[in-house]
């Protein structure tokens, strides 16, 4: 009779054990298959993000800080998982945070060389816009007639600057003439007396022709040039 009631007791112990294991291994699955939709945090502050995280068993971390033109300081510009994803109960959402639109004061430029205007640029946090050019007598070719935005006016970080760049004197042009057949010495004489500039003489063997004849020139007759062009001469010897 002991036996009995001792194999019923030792039944009914089994019985528990594996119902409550049972229980709680369907309620580990139960909670671990458990998912949330993440939301769309954009525009939030860490705090809002928190809230609205908590309502979903999810929660909120702040990754980093950037610079950001649409969002004010301290709104989210973005966030790990994004929107819509599927993620277990209890998932930590990383967010970064807007630090706003550095501002900073536009240089004054006028006047400056071109080329030294990329440094300055890399100094204040600017960029170059566009550049165009103007023939002008009152600045050197090269330097900065006008910029825009004006000097001192505050902008945000990285932006433009467009400037306006003198070419220098407009230049008159030129024809250049036939100097096939000439005398060499005559006609430079001649062009370095009008401000052209004369480079390269070679000179070279042609039958018949005496010392000292054009016998080439570059460039070539009907050539438009400027007193700044270099004239190549090609003379007999």
């Amino acid at each position: 009779m002991i036996n009995k009631y001792y194999k019923i007791l030792v039944f009914i112990l089994i019985f528990l054990n594996l119902f409550f294991l049972s229980a709680t291994l369907a309620y580990k699955i139960t909670v671990a298959g458990e998912m949330a939709n993440v939301p769309d945090l954009t525009g939030k502050t860490l705090d809002e993000a928190k809230d609205i995280l908590q309502e979903k068993k999810l929660s909120a971390v702040k990754s980093g800080v950037e610079l950001d033109k649409h969002f004010e300081r301290g709104k989210i510009i973005s966030q790990d998982p994004p929107p819509k994803s599927k993620v277990k109960l209890n998932k930590i959402v990383k967010v970064v945070l807007s630090a706003g639109l550095e501002k900073v004061s536009v240089p004054k430029l006028t006047g400056k060389d071109l080329q030294s205007v990329d440094e300055i640029f890399q100094d204040v946090g600017l960029v170059k816009g566009n550049i165009s050019h103007v023939h002008t007598s009152g600045f050197p070719a090269g330097r900065v007639i006008s910029q825009y935005p004006p000097e001192q006016t505050e902008v945000p970080v990285h932006s433009s600057v467009n400037l306006l760049v003198s070419q220098g004197d407009l230049e008159e042009r030129y024809l250049m003439p036939d100097l096939l057949g000439k005398q060499a010495s005559q006609v430079i004489a001649k062009l370095k007396e009008m401000g052209f500039r004369v480079g390269d003489i070679r000179r070279s063997y042609y039958p018949g022709l005496s010392s000292g004849i054009i016998i080439n020139q570059n460039p070539s007759q009907g050539t438009q040039i400027r007193k700044r062009n270099i004239i190549s001469l090609e003379v007999s010897r």
